[in-house]
Parts: structure tokens; sequence; C-alpha cells
């Protein structure tokens, strides 16, 4: 069994790794700040080919969305948490381990207008090659009624985007590992369809007997490789580069997350080249401390998990550019907050999770996950 670490024993507890899973076989000379200056420096210049910027710009936006629970309920990403969860393989693929080995998860969200999505995702690992996960992701948008110019109509049409992801992930040392995900992008809506690839990358640094976690995440660098029409122009993907960190408490059943999103665009209001006339609240009227703090914090997400026992935890987060983007002023409520549940049944574990987008609802997800190589009889 693996070395338990500090703190809660029942609770938090270093990954047990597989004997030989460390196929560079490197000792630990490498500090932390050099892994993280190695992939910055190759996101950076990854970046250079990259239009980033925030939603609405880009195609494909439903490689954005979460369909974990338990990721939904603390603020809709995470890229730090190093738990065993195979579901956090979809937002960081140096998360995938060999605690992992013949694990399945299952998500479905009931979304917004009759929209609903999910993931599945099986994970394996080899001794020496390192571990592996193959995956789905879907989105349905429904079914619509079609009609020509003068209003005939001319029957239902469908609409709908799914990716089919593999994962790779490899230790280098002891505390480093990373992680690479090939994506195929389709999408289908009426007689208009599109194809692309997307590669996600990235790297995590684990110490277990820290209680902490680090980690940085380049997301959806890729292309259109045919348009939704012949000749059509080829739209840009939701790239994105991330960084998160977990911390455990060592004396108490606390775990905090905080995520840092869109870092290859500091501007997150929109272009403020031209500012609304007689807008009192624009960020370009504010003082400019006031301003910076403003923009910073639009790139935080926020979550924090209660675990008093390894069967049950609760979850909430606190995404501060949704709360910004889609509150109204009016009656701003509770939009940003998240929260959600999971519970240990037998062999399943099952996670719900609540996601508060805009006064006019919230996002209810489920998850569940097992171990298939727990139902073997021996």
């Amino acid at each position: 069994m693996g070395q338990k670490s500090k703190g809660f024993p029942l609770i938090f507890s270093a990954r047990e790794k597989t004997p030989g899973s460390n196929f560079f076989n490197a000792p630990l000379i490498k500090p932390f700040f050099l892994g993280f200056a190695v992939i910055a420096a190759l996101f950076s210049a990854f970046c250079t080919q990259v239009n980033g910027q925030a939603g609405g710009n880009n195609t494909w936006e439903f490689l954005n969305l979460t369909s974990s629970a338990r990721i939904a309920s603390l603020g809709g990403k995470n890229v730090s948490i190093n738990d065993g969860d195979l579901n956090l393989v979809f937002h960081n693929p140096a998360l995938l381990d060999s605690t992992m080995n013949n694990h399945l998860v299952l998500n479905y969200v009931n979304y917004f207008a009759g929209i609903h999505y999910g993931y599945a995702s099986w994970a394996y690992h080899h001794n020496y090659l390192g571990s592996f996960a193959a995956g789905i992701n879907y989105i349905n948008y429904g079914t619509f009624t079609g009609a020509d110019n003068s209003g005939q109509i001319t029957g239902d049409f469908t609409a709908s985007e799914n990716s089919l992801n593999l994962s790779w992930s490899i230790d280098i040392e002891r505390l480093f590992s990373i992680g690479v995900t090939a994506k195929s992008i389709n999408s289908s809506f009426e007689q208009y369809k599109a194809f692309g690839m997307a590669v996600d990358a990235g790297i995590n640094y684990h110490n277990p007997e820290q209680l902490l976690s680090a980690s940085l995440v380049m997301k959806n660098l890729g292309t259109q490789l045919s348009a939704w029409y012949p000749g059509g122009e080829r739209e840009p993907l939701p790239f994105e580069l991330q960084m998160g960190i977990t911390r455990q408490l060592a004396h108490a059943p606390f775990r905090f997350s905080l995520l840092l999103q869109h870092l290859q665009d500091f501007n997150l209001d929109g272009d403020k080249s031209a500012p609304e006339e007689n807008s009192e609240t624009h960020s370009s009227f504010l003082p400019k401390a006031e301003s910076l703090g403003n923009e910073l914090l639009r790139h935080l997400i926020v979550g924090v998990e209660l675990i008093p026992v390894r069967s049950f935890s609760l979850h909430a987060g606190y995404n501060n550019l949704r709360r910004h983007e889609l509150k109204i002023p009016e009656r701003v409520s509770t939009v940003g907050f998240s929260w959600g549940f999971g519970v240990r049944v037998n062999k399943f574990r099952i996670n719900f999770g609540q996601a508060r987008y805009h006064l006019a609802g919230s996002s209810s997800h489920f998850s569940v996950t097992t171990n298939l190589s727990s139902f073997y009889t021996r």
C-alpha cells in the first residue's frame, strides 16, 4: 500500500504508483519552477500562432463545458486536484495515473432549453508505457423544425457535436507527470458539417507529503480541417491556458483549489478601445488600480471540498467571470456560485452538482464512477 499522507489518513493518501511506471527513471533533481518554466515556454511558442479570445469568438465552445458533477460544483474548471478521479483527465491529461486503471466514468448534464450533454471515459495503465484513457464528449441540441425561404415546412432535423478523446500520461519523476490528449471533433447541424483536430497538454506537480498539487494546462490547440460548407472560412478553436493549485489542510477535512483561467488573454472585459458613452461603471472610467484588480479577479475560480470521510464529500465553488458576464445588476442573486456532493454506494461513486449560470436557471450534473476490476470474481 502507498505511504499515507500527514493529517487525515482515511481521507488524504498519496497515489499508489505501479512499480516500473517511471519510464525515464530520473532522479529527483528538477526543481518545481523548472518544470513549469519549460512548459510555459512551449505554450508561449504555441500562442504565437493562436488568437487567444474569451467565449463568443470561437467555434466548438462545447469543448469547454464540464460534464463532471464534481468539477461543476467547484466552479466549472479544475486542473490540479490529484486524487485518482478519472473525470479530472478531461481537464488535465497529466492527472491520469496508474490508480485509474480499468476505471469507468459516465456523466450526464441536463442543460438549458432541452440541451443535454455528457462524457464517458475508460482508463488503462501499462507499467512501462504509461497510462491511457479513451473517452467521448458529446452535446445534443435537440430536434428542430426546418423551413425553406418561403416558410414551407421541410421536416425535422437535429443538431449535435462530439469529440473523441485519447489521453496519455507518464511520470517523469517522483513528483512530476505530463500528459497529452488528442481530440477529433465533429459537428452536424442539418446539412452543415465540420471536422477538426485539437490537443490538450499539461504538467502536474504532486507532493503528497505537503498535501500540495499544482498544474499548468494548454487547452484546445488545433484547427478546423473542414469548414461548415465548401469554401467556408475556418473558425478558431477556444484555445486557453490555465494554471491551478490545490492544497489540503493537514489537520482538518478541507481541500482548497484556486484556478486562473484564460491566461493567454488578460483582458476579459471585451474591447475597451471604444468605451460605451455615459457608462459610469465601465472599467475604463475606474481608477487604474481598481480596474487592474477587476481584470485579475475575472480570471479567478475558487473551489472548496469538505471530506469528513471517504464515502461522502461536499463541494462548493465560485466563478467570478461567469458572475460578471451573466449577472443582472438589479438582481445579482447567486449567479457564479455552484455546489454539489459525492457519495460512495457499494462499488460506485456518485456525484451531483449544480451550477448557477443565470436567474433563468441552473445546470444539473450527474456523474457515476466505478472500478471495473472490483466486479471480477476470483
